[in-house]
């Protein structure tokens, strides 16, 4: 044997020695007699100190202080000379384990507090946390404040109900449209776990197909999840799974609940009371017990990442969830996402789409007008409107609402020069101005700076030009077309949820189309979609044809004179696409071109931006697999101040990226 072998193992003996040492903790701390150690996660979102703590039980805590209960711990500080724990602050805490023996040699800092008895944190959701975590290269108790709710002492000492017994499994009823759509449903009634991509077709059954497939699933006597992009659709869904499954059978985790009330429905939950939620982001986490079917609706919706760190997608959450649980995924819209389309090219999932002859009964008519059509049109110069929206406007405001889908919220939110069309732009800061209303002060968008007395720098003209109209200026030009018909607006200021079936004028920022009650929309007017293709974006054609079909799926189909006019190319693929109804086809050829560029999903990118110093230094400390690649950097706009800043990405290979990320 030789001398470094010896060493080795005489080091080796050492750890292992102390390893087993009984553990001890601060004087005058007295440590319960089983299991004295908790290993703590500490809410603390910092990379290096996303690990487990151990602290001393004490013996009057050791009843409540179980995995998955919240703590209150001393963190920071030092050991005094009498073996305590001086200074540091409090924070709050998960205990993920209960041991016998610590790693620690030096004496534990007691547990503080026990801040309820309540097992929140269970070792699924761990895992699910701890996966996600790795996936986004974040900490942790990042994904864990995004997990789990805040508490609130009265709604844990409430008692939840007693759970339901199983429910019969449902008729297929509208499934019956697609093919293998009745199958599904059998499938998740007999227990197993199928995995979809659903193409849903248009109009207002899709709530209840999602309610048939969660009732499926219960019927099984699993749990089922459904995350959805906003909460007009979560109580769309609620309503459908109140028809389908009766009271008590679900809860709705959302934010217009409110903290305690929303607290109160995820404990019912996760103590399985209840075996079925649905809700926005945050619900994806949601703890449901025996997990049988994971439902996102429309996954390309914006909504669905999350603005904080470590800024979790909610598709790829639930596709990790999944796959851990061994539950079925159903991951539906009336659009297709690229990851969507990989995940059938892959196999890892079917497509779940209606015959086309369903698709041509369904859908309403599509017509297209140019922007030289536009040009050449008398009635588009006077009233906004091509003469064939005009017509289609006019014949459908006989039979119902007809809705109109603007681009860009606000009056006028893009000028320019009157005669030399050079944009105009704030003098203190060089954002873009723009006119809140008719007849008022320019403000700036970026700083907010009014600007009452503007002229042009290049060529001193007072005179403006709309570069871009928004959903007011829309509103108030229709109103002047159209002046014995009710205008109604929905957008960021205000959105509705739905409007009567009357003839009425409604016109809509993207996402915030309001449902028409009865048969649907009479007709639907898409403008300006330049504005929306023409964008400097790699999923802009995605994200159109996304925008185009939801606003279109509210109308009635072409066999009861629904009819869709777009205002954009005829040629775009994005617009064939909405002519065609074939968003599945749409994104197959998206994904053709990300795997010929290796863009995502085909590969993995992470974005780093800073000052140019800062990108460099990181850049120079990273070890790329092989395979890897760096895009730039390139000059970004860095704020309102005009701070100068840089943006570089790094390309890693399928396969390689999470072993890259642990680094």
């Amino acid at each position: 044997m030789s001398s470094a072998d010896g060493a080795g193992e005489q080091l080796a003996f050492i750890r292992e020695t102390v390893r087993r040492a009984k553990p001890r903790a601060a004087r005058g701390v007295v440590m319960a007699e089983r299991q004295p150690v908790a290993r703590v996660l500490v809410d603390k979102g910092v990379l290096s100190l996303d690990q487990y703590f151990d602290y001393a039980v004490p013996e009057a805590m050791s009843e409540d202080a179980r995995p998955g209960v919240r703590v209150r711990v001393r963190f920071g500080g030092r050991v005094g000379a009498h073996g305590r724990r001086e200074g540091g602050a409090l924070h709050d805490g998960y205990i993920v384990e209960r041991r016998d023996d610590s790693d620690y040699a030096g004496p534990l800092a007691p547990l503080a507090r026990v801040l309820s008895p309540e097992q929140v944190l269970t070792p699924r959701l761990l895992r699910l946390c701890r996966a996600v975590a790795d996936r986004y290269a974040g900490t942790l108790a990042d994904v864990l404040q995004l997990a789990i709710p805040p508490r609130h002492a009265g709604a844990e000492g409430e008692p939840s109900p007693r759970p339901l017994p199983p429910p019969g499994a449902p008729a297929a009823g509208s499934w019956e449209r697609y093919a293998h759509g009745a199958d599904f449903l059998a499938s998740l009634a007999g227990g197993h776990a199928p995995r979809a991509v659903w193409t849903a077709l248009p109009g207002p059954e899709w709530p209840f197909e999602i309610a048939r497939a969660v009732a499926a699933t219960l019927s099984s006597g699993r749990g089922a999840l459904v995350v959805l992009p906003d909460g007009r659709s979560v109580a769309r869904v609620d309503a459908a799974l109140r028809g389908v499954l009766g009271e008590g059978r679900h809860a709705v985790l959302a934010a217009e609940a409110g903290p305690q009330e929303r607290y109160r429905r995820w404990l019912a939950v996760s103590r399985g009371s209840v075996h079925a939620a649905i809700g926005t982001r945050a619900a994806v986490f949601a703890p449901v017990r025996d997990l049988g079917l994971v439902v996102v609706w429309s996954d390309g919706d914006s909504s669905h990442a999350d603005p904080n760190a470590p800024y979790p997608h909610v598709r790829e959450v639930a596709l990790l969830r999944a796959a851990e649980e061994g539950a079925a995924m159903l991951l539906g819209g009336v659009s297709t996402t690229v990851e969507a389309a990989q995940l059938v090219r892959s196999g890892w999932a079917r497509p779940l789409a209606a015959p086309r002859d369903v698709v041509r009964q369904v859908a309403p008519r599509v017509r297209t007008v140019t922007e030289h059509d536009q040009a050449r049109d008398a009635a588009a110069q006077a009233a906004r409107l091509p003469s064939v929206a005009w017509e289609t406007a006019r014949e459908a405001l006989t039979r119902g609402p007809v809705l109109i889908q603007v681009p860009r919220r606000g009056y006028a939110p893009r000028l320019a020069c009157g005669r030399c069309r050079e944009p105009v732009r704030c003098r203190a800061c060089g954002g873009p101005l723009e006119s809140p209303a008719a007849d008022t002060a320019l403000v700036c968008a970026w700083c907010g700076t009014e600007e009452h007395d503007w002229h042009c720098p290049e060529c001193g003209s007072f005179r403006l030009r709309a570069q871009v109209v928004g959903v007011r200026r829309t509103a108030e030009e229709l109103g002047k077309a159209f002046p014995r018909i009710p205008v109604r607006t929905s957008g960021r200021d205000a959105v509705l949820a739905s409007v009567p079936s009357a003839p009425a004028l409604v016109i809509s920022t993207p996402g915030a189309e309001p449902v028409a009650e009865g048969p649907g929309y009479a007709a639907a007017l898409l403008l300006d979609g330049w504005a929306l293709l023409n964008r400097p974006d790699l999923r802009a054609g995605e994200e159109t044809v996304r925008r185009w079909l939801t606003a279109a799926s509210l109308v009635r189909p072409a066999g009861e004179g629904g009819t869709v006019v777009v205002v954009a190319e005829a040629a775009a693929r994005a617009v064939q696409a909405l002519v065609r109804w074939d968003p599945a086809g749409h994104a197959g050829m998206e994904l053709d071109e990300r795997e010929e560029l290796r863009f995502p999903p085909v590969s993995r990118m992470a974005s780093v931006t800073g000052p140019p110093q800062a990108v460099a230094d990181l850049l120079g400390l990273l070890r790329l697999p092989e395979g890897a690649d760096v895009l730039g950097p390139v000059p970004v706009y860095g704020g309102p101040k005009g701070e100068t800043a840089e943006r570089a990405l790094v390309r890693v290979a399928p396969g390689r990226a999470r072993r890259w990320l642990r680094r």
